[in-house]
């Protein structure tokens, strides 16, 4: 895979979790079989989170071993943040790893405007994504309960953007401190104080249901379909900083994508973009996604996507 000469992509999917780099797709033997449903990376290296109910670490992403029980909530995603590593769980409560447990963060259950979060179908909210900035500010995106945003290391918190637009993802850029990037039920929103004012940049969108952002070396990534179902799903590109509408990534890609690429499925650095489907295939550009390369296919559905 000359795609991959330089970088690896790490691929989780329902059933264990994948390596692609320069030598093909290597399995991670002691996750086979096993649901891996998100990644992140700190300091300490990798983490996962396998069947909703374990933390796993890596060194490297190739070597695997359990950290630590996450409790009677399934874990629903991850994020790396100043003050350690979120876990978000179902019921939407938030977890931080602290001397080798995983504690709550007891703020995060009181915050205002949480008796509102909800569920189209009925269920409670769950956390879905979580961002930290380069200023140490931490967004929380609840679905559905908009985001929350923390600027004291998870001491306090209040909503950064309430919940009418129903976000799926959001992303703080490390090297942009106070702006904050969501997608959304009602498209791209952007965020330039930190989550005090938004918005809204739909242009070139053939639908505004969006579900996953990525931002890399100036250049907006967007995933964006029809409806949850994912109907005529396809993946979009524009200049952050441009005026100019989003423009559909295609070549090398098919015409529709297969189900909604979802939140964490999609990652950028530099000019490389990667995505993971729910048909289990993985595709990636190195030129800013205006090419792309179909990386593998037949995998099980896949849950997250980052580049080693």
């Amino acid at each position: 895979m000359d795609i991959l000469e330089r970088q690896s992509i790490v691929v989780a999917t329902d059933e264990g979790l994948h390596v692609l780099d320069g030598q093909g797709i290597g399995r991670v033997d002691e996750l086979a079989g096993r649901a891996v449903s998100a990644l992140a990376r700190d300091a300490a290296g990798w983490w996962a989170i396998v069947g909703g109910r374990e933390l796993w670490q890596s060194p490297d992403a190739r070597a695997w071993s359990p950290a630590v029980t996450v409790g009677r909530r399934k874990a629903t995603c991850l994020g790396t943040s100043p003050a350690g590593l979120l876990v978000g769980t179902a019921s939407a409560h938030l977890l931080r790893l602290e001397d080798g447990r995983l504690a709550p963060v007891p703020a995060f259950d009181t915050m205002d405007g949480r008796a509102a979060w909800h569920t189209p179908w009925g269920a409670p909210a769950d956390v879905r994504s979580i961002s930290a900035g380069a200023d140490g500010a931490v967004y929380v995106n609840v679905h559905v309960g908009g985001v929350a945003r923390s600027t004291d290391g998870g001491a306090s918190w209040r909503p950064a953007l309430d919940i009418d637009h129903d976000v799926h993802q959001v992303l703080a850029p490390p090297e942009r401190p106070g702006l904050v990037l969501v997608a959304a039920y009602d498209g791209f929103g952007v965020s330039e104080d930190g989550g005090d004012t938004w918005r809204w940049e739909n242009a070139g969108l053939h639908a505004h249901y969006c579900r996953a952002v990525a931002l890399a070396a100036g250049t907006v990534y967007l995933s964006a379909s029809a409806g949850h179902h994912g109907r005529r799903a396809a993946l979009y590109r524009r200049l952050l900083d441009g005026a100019g509408p989003f423009a559909r990534c295609r070549d090398g890609l098919p015409e529709w994508v297969a189900d909604n690429v979802d939140t964490g499925c999609l990652a950028a650095r530099g000019a490389t973009v990667a995505i993971g489907t729910e048909d289990g295939s993985v595709f990636a550009s190195t030129d800013a996604g205006a090419r792309w390369a179909h990386l593998a296919k037949g995998l099980a559905p896949v849950r997250a996507v980052a580049f080693a």
